[in-house]
């Protein structure tokens, strides 16, 4: 029987890639990374417990993590509105479209639009893939029964340990990160690897390997590294659209004036403007005539 990574994917019509609790950057990477290579053919999600701070702003798709772990239900409530004050609740078809129909009692209004409240709940994934953890404690939803029958691997650099006793599958191997490991799963899957992937991918593998100085760093880790660049993956992601005038004058190499002139504060400016002219005259009188400059031959006498 095939068990690789590649043949856990091609049975799975639904994929949720669940990020640890308070995750590091290199997961975050990386689960983003799996989740951009697999939403052309799969129905996918990504989501984490917990919210990504500003820290991950430069990763490709981070608004793409939910902290909603499932959407197969959707949930409607009705905030600050006494459930006793509904008579009844009915539904019907109309053109196609469902319609619900919420009928309070007698003298009462109904619920606001401002009340209204939709939310989802439910895993409707086949394949739950755990990116780095190495404990349940890390991932308390595989706990929920939402995910009694979904498939369940483990990708990270060090075995995971699950109480709960459920049976998985683990792609789990030594690396110097987990952007290094997925690296490698997503291209023995022949899965497509663009310029944002490789972005995510790149700098998972620098961040997760502390500027590739961990011990962990082998030949390999620097050989993903220059197929990642050739492949359009970016070490420094910057925000587009910067133009010369956001930065300071001097802030760039070689755009410097080529003579500089003495700045003049507005303050002084107006200072000048207002002298009278007697002052102005008086200041030109106490510049330094010009033959102060020139060389002088002074003659003396000799005192007898």
């Amino acid at each position: 029987m095939d068990n690789s990574f590649k043949s856990v994917l091609d049975k799975s019509k639904s994929v949720l890639v669940l990020l640890p609790t308070k995750p590091y950057f290199d997961q975050v990477a990386s689960g983003l990374a799996l989740y951009l290579a697999l939403r052309e053919d799969k129905q996918v999600s990504i989501a984490c417990p917990t919210p990504m701070t500003v820290e991950f702003n430069r990763l490709i798709g981070v608004n793409k993590i939910s902290q909603e772990l499932g959407d197969k239900n959707l949930i409607i409530r009705f905030v600050d509105y006494k459930a006793s004050d509904i008579e009844r609740v009915s539904y019907d078809i109309e053109n196609g479209q469902f319609r619900l129909t919420v009928i309070p009692k007698q003298n009462i209004n109904p619920p606001t639009k401002d009340q209204l409240d939709l939310s989802y709940s439910g895993i409707s994934a086949g394949t739950v893939i755990i990116v780095g953890g190495t404990s349940e404690s890390h991932f308390p939803a595989i706990s929920s029964k939402d995910l009694v029958g979904a498939d369940l691997v483990h990708v990270g650099t060090k075995d995971i340990s699950l109480s709960s006793n459920k049976s998985f599958v683990s792609f789990s191997r030594p690396a110097s990160s987990v952007s290094e490991v997925l690296y490698s799963l997503i291209k023995e899957s022949g899965l497509k690897i663009d310029e944002d992937i490789a972005t995510n991918l790149l700098v998972g593998i620098e961040e997760g390997s502390n500027k590739f100085s961990e011990g962990t760093v082998t030949a390999d880790t620097f050989a993903a590294v220059g197929e990642l660049m050739r492949m359009g993956g970016k070490r420094n992601p910057q925000p587009e659209n910067l133009q010369k005038r956001d930065f300071p004058p001097g802030s760039i190499p070689g755009t410097f004036p080529a003579n500089p002139q003495p700045q003049v504060s507005q303050q002084q400016a107006a200072h000048q403007q207002k002298l009278p002219e007697k002052s102005k005259d008086r200041q030109d009188e106490q510049q330094a005539p010009k033959d102060w400059l020139e060389p002088k031959i002074y003659k003396g006498t000799s005192i007898s």
